[in-house]
């Protein structure tokens, strides 16, 4: 291939990413913000093939627009790949499984019937509205937030361990103590759902406990939910806390990696934080 030509293909491979990945130009945005409005018609789309009047009278239409827009979305992901430098990166981020899982549910209905409601899944694209319409500061608190997620997890992981361990305890004692009286704790694992439903406070009130002990345990069951719901909140929330003294307030910017298409970069990097590699800088040795 001649040095020309490489040149060219180059050129109009950074001019893609620029419209695809970017919003800083005219044609940046407007690119997504067609796509955005394509995503909330093809969820719309679904939500209503879902209702049986619909589905009779627009169910020819629903299947071709499902056709339409998944085409529209697959030539769009695939363009994707093509503009970065490291598509497998690309396709292994969130959003390169969110675009292939948008895509994927239509051509399985071909198999496997039903599936294609599945492509509710596109609803998660629109997490790029932070992005496109330069809402910095929401795309910063998200970041605090899964950090915060991250950095607690082996913490509500023994929390939920505890959990465990509590309803198959309460669960177990409330089959010995119902079970005799109550056939609706018939089993521990049914009482074990029973302690579950009490203790998160949901409260489905299929099973009940009619004993005088039974309901008594099933009071304490209930005031500890209340304690034990907050726990997880302050795990995370002190985590983010920490995270967000940790790290200092800038701006982000709408650009997005070459090589990894990550976003979320402070306005003033020139590196990406995710793969290390100069967010405009060349080609690395791929043609």
């Amino acid at each position: 291939m001649s040095q020309n030509k490489k040149e060219k293909l180059r050129s109009m491979r950074e001019r893609l990413h620029e419209v695809i990945f970017e919003a800083d130009t005219k044609e940046g945005k407007l690119f997504d913000v067609i796509l955005l409005i394509a995503i909330l018609a093809s969820v719309i789309i679904v939500i209503l093939e879902s209702v049986p009047s619909f589905q009779d009278e627009y169910g020819s239409l629903f299947i071709a627009l499902e056709w339409i827009f998944t085409i529209f979305f697959t030539i769009e992901y695939g363009l994707r790949l093509y503009a970065v430098y490291k598509p497998i990166k690309y396709a292994k981020s969130f959003f390169g499984i969110i675009d292939l899982m948008s895509i994927l549910p239509t051509y399985l209905s071909l198999v496997f019937v039903g599936t294609q409601s599945l492509m509710i899944v596109r609803g998660l694209r629109l997490l790029r509205v932070f992005r496109i319409f330069k809402l910095g500061n929401f795309q910063s608190q998200g970041q605090v937030i899964i950090a915060a997620l991250k950095a607690s997890r082996d913490k509500i992981v023994v929390f939920v361990i505890f959990i465990l361990i509590m309803v198959s305890i309460f669960g177990s004692i409330m089959y010995l103590v119902e079970g005799t009286y109550n056939t609706k704790f018939d089993s521990i694992p049914r009482s074990i759902y029973w302690a579950i439903v009490t203790l998160t406070t949901v409260g489905y009130g299929d099973i009940s406990p009619v004993t005088p002990f039974g309901q008594a345990i099933a009071a304490v069951i209930m005031i500890s939910g209340y304690a034990i719901i907050a726990v997880p909140t302050g795990i995370v929330t002190a985590e983010a806390m920490q995270y967000a003294q940790k790290t200092n307030e800038q701006k982000v910017s709408t650009q997005a990696c070459r090589h990894c298409s990550a976003e979320g970069h402070d306005e003033d990097a020139e590196y990406c934080k995710y793969c290390g590699e100069a967010i405009h800088g060349e080609e690395m040795g791929d043609d």
